[in-house]
């Protein structure tokens, strides 16, 4: 498990957006781990057309804190 900090895409609002919330994402919220092989969409609307793939502890100046599960 990594530890996913304050600024990563693991704690962001955009990390999985393109898809209804699931048991993985509310775990990295609460628990701030992710596993190592774990990737997912990045819905910010300015990289859209780019259809990213990240990683939870990648970032970007675009992060949102994601809402309380």
């Amino acid at each position: 498990m990594l530890a996913v900090h304050n600024g990563q895409c693991g704690l962001c609002s955009h990390f999985g957006e393109g898809h209804a919330s699931n048991d993985k994402l509310v775990a990295i919220l609460t628990t701030k781990q992710a596993p190592e092989s774990m990737v997912d969409s990045c819905g910010l609307p300015k990289n859209a057309s780019l259809h990213l793939k990240v990683t939870p502890i990648s970032g970007c100046d675009g992060f949102e804190p994601a809402h309380a599960a």
